[in-house]
């Protein structure tokens, strides 16, 4: 099971620094246990999506080390991968990016010739990988280009893939420049939110018990702001932590987030025992 992080303020740009690498529960920590692929997606100063990723653990990865301290940006999304299956690779790392929008999927989807197969040879040319999540993304991309409005898409998408194709998860994060999606889907991985205070540069945040005691720094940025972050797992002590409900789709956009559950259950659903390694589908 990979882990996932996303994050918006919807406006000013901060550094994710704390999560990605000084939490108590920090996404490079939980690379420990999950070691086969690091990704960093974020948006430049021309609001285009940017990506790093490599197919070692996050906690060895120089470049991740660095950028977690030095990247400043309004959204992001992060993922470290746990491959049970399909090659570590920096294609099948994650997170993806079309259209302008970065995506992380932690799940395993099933069917993928018939999901291939919803895909035009335009869909099919985003692809350069091997994994479920790849595909599922480039489904959602068609969605929404068809619908021209995303969160429309990726309901559509989603709809169509649990009443069609096995699903054992779906949890998965999409973004777009000052914009984020999350769901959980449907009770089977856990998918966390946190509306998180920045304070004036320099703010701090107290480590938890997990970590020798001390303090270290949030952010550095121009504006006391609001972040919403998503998360695989809850990454500190804050109270403020909420698990997002089997099925819920979080949409924030800027720094207004709702909730909508506009799905079914999966109609074809797969159990643990149906994960096989002689299968040929990628758990990413």
């Amino acid at each position: 099971m990979c882990r996932l992080f996303g994050m918006t303020t919807g406006g000013p740009r901060v550094r994710a620094t704390f999560w990605l690498v000084d939490a108590p529960v920090s996404l490079s920590r939980q690379s420990r246990r999950m070691p086969d692929g690091t990704g960093l997606g974020w948006f430049s100063l021309g609001e285009e999506p940017v990506r790093d990723r490599a197919p070692i653990a996050a906690f060895r990865d120089a470049d991740f080390n660095a950028e977690a301290r030095h990247v400043v940006s309004h959204t992001y999304v992060c993922h470290v991968r746990y491959a049970s299956t399909g090659r570590i690779d920096v294609h099948n790392s994650h997170p993806f990016v079309m259209d302008d929008r970065l995506f992380a999927h932690n799940g395993v989807v099933r069917g993928l010739d018939v999901l291939d197969s919803w895909l035009t040879d335009v869909d099919r040319a985003l692809v350069q990988g091997q994994t479920d999540s790849e595909l599922v993304f480039a489904y959602i991309t068609a969605e929404i280009r068809r619908r021209g409005d995303t969160t429309s898409g990726l309901v559509a998408a989603v709809r169509r893939i649990a009443a069609e194709l096995p699903v054992f998860a779906l949890n998965l994060l999409l973004a777009e420049s000052g914009r984020l999606w999350a769901l959980r889907y449907p009770e089977t991985h856990e998918l966390w939110v946190n509306r998180s205070e920045l304070g004036e540069p320099g703010d701090t945040r107290d480590l938890a018990a997990e970590r020798e005691p001390g303090h270290v720094k949030v952010v550095s940025h121009r504006e006391p702001c609001c972040a919403h972050v998503v998360a695989s797992e809850r990454m500190d002590a804050d109270p403020g932590w909420r698990l997002l409900a089997p099925g819920e789709l979080l949409v924030v956009d800027g720094s207004d987030a709702s909730s909508q559950f506009p799905f079914d259950a999966p109609a074809h659903p797969l159990a643990h025992a149906d994960l096989s390694a002689a299968e040929s589908t990628s758990q990413t």
